[in-house]
C-alpha cells in the first residue's frame, strides 16, 4: 500500500502530465472521461473556479496525444485498444483574463503562435481566428488526422466585464472572431471540449456552433469534477486519518467536518454530491481546515452584478427556482441568480419531479462564510470584517448566556458606528427603508458565524423582521423607526409571530426595538419572555 505520509498532493498543479510523472495524488476520472468523449464530438462543461476544468482539459490532451505510458492502471487504458496520436490545439484562456481589451488579441496570438512553430502560419492570416482555421487546416493536411480542439476557461476575457456593457460587447466581438473556426472547420476536427464557469449562448459567442452538446447539468457526468463521498471514503480515507491525529480528534468527528466545509455541490438533479478538490486537497496538504477557495480569489465581479440586479441577499438560501431561471445563457440573465450558480456560490440541493422547480442553496460553510465576507466590503463599505466578526462574537456570547439586554447593548454600540444609511440605499436600491437596512446589516454579520439568522419570515399575519436561532433559544425581533419597543411587542403578539416556533422545544424570546435615525443609533428595546 502507498505510504500516505508520502503522498503529493497536486495543490495548485492542474497538469495532468506532471501529476502522473511526479507521482502525485490522482482521483481516477477516466471512466467518465471516456464516456463523454464517447456521447459527443462537441462537449460543453460549465463548472466554477477551482473544479478541476484545467486538469480534464490537460488530460484529454494527453490522452489524444496517445501518451499510453500516463494512462497505465487507469480505467480508460482498459477501453483504449489502440492509441492514435492526434494533433491537438490546447488553449488556456485564462491568460486572457485581465489584459486590457486593446491587448486581447496578442495574449491568444502568443498561444497560437506556438502550435504555428510546429504546424507553420499563412502570412496573409492576421486575425486570431484567420490564424486558428489555418492551423486546424494545416494540421489536418500534415498528419492525415482530425484535429481535437481544446479551450479551457473559454468565457475568462469576458467575466469581469460582465458589469460593463459597452466593455462586454466589444470583448464579445473579438471571442466571436476567434472561436468562429470552430464549426467553419468541423471538417477538419476530431473533437472539439469546451470548458468555462458561465454559460453564454451559442449564438452570441460561438457563432453558427449549433451542436455543442452541454452536459454540465447531465446526472451521468455529475462526478467529472470534484470528488465523491465514495472516494473521500476510499482514496482518502488515509488522508483523513492523518488530519485526524493532527487535530486531535477521530475519523467520524473529522469526515463531518470535511463534508461540511467542502462538500455539498450538486451540479444536476441527481442526487450526487461533490467536493470542492482544492480546498480538500489543500486542507490535506496543509494538515489545516481553512476556506481555501476564497484565499485564491473574491471575484468582485459578482458582486457587481448583484447590485445591478439589486439582490435582495436574504432571499438566496432555500431559494426555489425553475431550470430556466438560473441554466440560462449569461447574457439573457433578469437577475444575479444565473451567475450564481454558474460560479458556484448557489448549488442545486432539491428537485421536484412534478413541478420542475429546483431548490438553491449555499453549497457549504467555506461558501457561505466566504460569500458573506464579500458582502461586507461591498454592502457594507467596509474593508475588513473584523468589526462585524468582533460584534457578532460579542452578540452571540451574550445571547448563549440568555443575556439579552447585554446583547442589545453591544448591538447599541455597534450600530452607532455603521456607515450612513442614505450611503447605504444608494448602494442596495431595492433596501426602501432604514428598517431594511438593520435587517440586511444584521443578516451579513451573523451569517459570518453561520448564526440562524433569517429576515423577512413570512408568518399567517405577517412578517417577522428579524427571527434568530439558538441551540436553546429563539429570538423574534421587530424593529420599529416610529412608535415604540411596546408597540413592536404588540405587534409581534397580533401577527401570532412566535406560535410557529411554540412546540420546538426552545425558548421563545420576543424583542421590540426602536431605532434613533437621527442618531444613527439603537435608542430603547423592550424584551418578554415565553
Amino acid at each position: 500500500m502507498e505510504d500516505f505520509l508520502t503522498r503529493q498532493y497536486p495543490v495548485g498543479n492542474d497538469d495532468f502530465v506532471k501529476i502522473r510523472k511526479q507521482g502525485q495524488l490522482y482521483v481516477d476520472k477516466t471512466e467518465l472521461i471516456w464516456r463523454m468523449i464517447n456521447l459527443s464530438e462537441w462537449i460543453f462543461l460549465s463548472r466554477p473556479r477551482r473544479f478541476g476544468k484545467t486538469l480534464l482539459t490537460s488530460t484529454l490532451q494527453a490522452y489524444f496525444e496517445g501518451r499510453k505510458e500516463l494512462f497505465e492502471g487507469l480505467a480508460i487504458a482498459e477501453h483504449t485498444k489502440e492509441w492514435v496520436k492526434y494533433p491537438v490545439l490546447r488553449f488556456n484562456m485564462s491568460e486572457v483574463k485581465d489584459v486590457p481589451i486593446d491587448q486581447i488579441q496578442s495574449r491568444i496570438g502568443r498561444q497560437l503562435k506556438g502550435y504555428e512553430s510546429i504546424y507553420g502560419r499563412d502570412d496573409d492570416d492576421m486575425m486570431p481566428g484567420a490564424r486558428l482555421a489555418g492551423l486546424i487546416e494545416r494540421a489536418y493536411n500534415q498528419t492525415g488526422l482530425g484535429v481535437v480542439l481544446i479551450f479551457d476557461e473559454y468565457d475568462a476575457p469576458l467575466l469581469n466585464k460582465l458589469d460593463n456593457q459597452e466593455l462586454l460587447a466589444k470583448t464579445r466581438t473579438i471571442m466571436q472572431e476567434f472561436y468562429g473556426p470552430i464549426k467553419s472547420c468541423s471538417a477538419y476536427e476530431r473533437f472539439t471540449f469546451i470548458t468555462g464557469i458561465t454559460k453564454f449562448s451559442q449564438l452570441s459567442i460561438f457563432s453558427t456552433l449549433n451542436n455543442l452538446n452541454n452536459i454540465s447539468m447531465l446526472p451521468q457526468f455529475a462526478a467529472l469534477t470534484g470528488f465523491t463521498d465514495e472516494e473521500i471514503d476510499t482514496v482518502f480515507r488515509p488522508d483523513i486519518e492523518r488530519l485526524g491525529r493532527t487535530m486531535g480528534v477521530g475519523y467520524d468527528e473529522v469526515r463531518g467536518m470535511l463534508r461540511k466545509r467542502y462538500d455539498g455541490y450538486y451540479f444536476t438533479e441527481a442526487k450526487v454530491a461533490v467536493y470542492n478538490p482544492f480546498s480538500l486537497l489543500s486542507a490535506f496538504a496543509n494538515q489545516k481546515m481553512e476556506d481555501y477557495w476564497f484565499k485564491t480569489a473574491t471575484p468582485s465581479f459578482i458582486f457587481k452584478v448583484m447590485q445591478r440586479y439589486k439582490t435582495d441577499i436574504t432571499s438566496l438560501e432555500r431559494l426555489l427556482a425553475p431550470a430556466d431561471g438560473f441554466d440560462v445563457p449569461t447574457e439573457a440573465m433578469t437577475s444575479a441568480l444565473p451567475l450564481l450558480y454558474q460560479s458556484g456560490y448557489l448549488t442545486i440541493k432539491d428537485y421536484d419531479r412534478e413541478t420542475n422547480i429546483y431548490t438553491l442553496d449555499f453549497p457549504n460553510l467555506e461558501v457561505r462564510t466566504g460569500f458573506v465576507k464579500g458582502l461586507t466590503q461591498t454592502y457594507l463599505g467596509v474593508e475588513s470584517a473584523d468589526t462585524q466578526v468582533g460584534f457578532a462574537l460579542k452578540f452571540w456570547q451574550a445571547l448563549r448566556k440568555d443575556d439579552i439586554e447585554l446583547a442589545l447593548r453591544e448591538m447599541k454600540a455597534y450600530m452607532a458606528g455603521l456607515p450612513y444609511v442614505e450611503g447605504f440605499k444608494k448602494k442596495l436600491g431595492e433596501v426602501s427603508t432604514a428598517e431594511g437596512f438593520y435587517e440586511w446589516t444584521f443578516y451579513i454579520i451573523f451569517s459570518m458565524l453561520n448564526v440562524y439568522v433569517r429576515t423577512q419570515v413570512k408568518c399567517i399575519k405577517g412578517r417577522i423582521d428579524i427571527l434568530i436561532k439558538m441551540p436553546d433559544t429563539i429570538y423574534v425581533m421587530e424593529l420599529k423607526l416610529h412608535g415604540t419597543p411596546l408597540s413592536a411587542l404588540k405587534q409581534i403578539e397580533s401577527g401570532d409571530y412566535g406560535v410557529p416556533y411554540s412546540t420546538d422545544g426552545r425558548k421563545v424570546v420576543k424583542v421590540g426595538i426602536r431605532f434613533d435615525m437621527t442618531k444613527l443609533a439603537v435608542k430603547d428595546w423592550k424584551v418578554k419572555f415565553e
